[in-house]
């Protein structure tokens, strides 16, 4: 029997498949068709090359050296932000005056825009004036040079992701552990369970799925992420964090080779779609026979 809603549902359903064909597929797809073809322009005649692009980008060490950057951005990324997540969510999770208000501010760092967090932490980073280079010299330590030498950038690049997207996490496992039924921790009390044993035993056997979904969410972000890397420093020092997304922007709109841009952003696709594959391999969203 059809519902006089049906109509509504439909036109929902159809226009949201339309828009994401527009806005993701075609793009896509036209990403793909470049990559086979030498252009130096996107309006230019493109020629047909087929895997020769592919062939060249994976024969060049820069590829190579931003997929290393990539892997070692995000993982350094994701670790850093789950474990401070999973810390700041306990913490949020227990009743004390003003938890409310403090909810919120923790919410505010993930509300500003990329270029605003940005822009600040080249602020706090100066060596003439931030506030983290005068609390370094307070300490005794001299200016760190945040974005010339490679490990501080990527250090700084990798901070500022952290700070940014740590809000994120937090809410995510806030969220896991309101779902924690009481009798549990009553349970583990009982037995004199202590209270690192009741988070291990407990806490985090509960999160594992929101743990699950938060990993393979933020792998896929920060594995893309372009915007506060060319930001703080644009790839740079010297290549030391430039990953895949800058390079194929790099490639595209600085050197003007747009298949060998295109064909960059096609191999990464593949590799993150494969490195997603084998993470529902190891970590079904799942339990097997439920």
């Amino acid at each position: 029997m059809r519902s006089k809603h049906d109509g509504v549902i439909w036109a929902f359903f159809w226009g949201g498949l339309l828009l994401t064909a527009a806005f993701v597929l075609v793009p896509v797809a036209n990403a793909i068709w470049l990559s086979f073809h030498q252009s130096s322009s996107f309006v230019g005649q493109p020629r047909w090359v087929g895997l020769g692009n592919y062939a060249r980008v994976l024969g060049e060490a820069a590829f190579w050296r931003a997929l290393g950057n990539g892997m070692i951005y995000a993982g350094l990324s994701i670790t850093l932000q789950v474990l401070l997540g999973i810390a700041f969510a306990l913490v949020l999770n227990v009743d004390f005056p003003g938890r409310r208000l403090v909810r919120g501010l923790a919410v505010l760092p993930y509300l500003l825009p990329t270029v605003v967090v940005a822009l600040t932490f080249q602020w706090m980073t100066d060596g003439s004036f931030g506030i983290v280079t005068a609390l370094l010299r307070e300490m005794g330590i001299g200016p760190v040079p945040w974005f010339e030498q490679p490990a501080p950038a990527m250090l700084s690049v990798v901070l500022a992701s952290v700070w940014l997207w740590t809000p994120f996490v937090t809410i995510c496992f806030l969220a896991g552990l309101q779902s924690v039924p009481a009798q549990l921790y009553e349970a583990a009390r009982v037995d004199g369970a202590g209270a690192w044993s009741r988070f291990w035993h407990v806490t985090l056997p509960q999160l594992k799925p929101v743990l699950t979904v938060v990993v393979l969410l933020r792998a896929i972000w920060m594995f893309n992420k372009f915007d506060i890397i060319w930001l703080l420093t644009r790839g740079g020092p010297l290549g030391a964090t430039e990953h895949l997304p800058v390079l194929a922007y790099k490639r595209a709109f600085s050197l003007f080779d747009v298949g060998g841009g295109a064909a960059v952003a096609t191999l990464s696709f593949l590799i993150l779609s494969a490195m997603v594959l084998v993470y529902f391999r190891l970590f079904p969203l799942e339990e097997k026979g439920r």
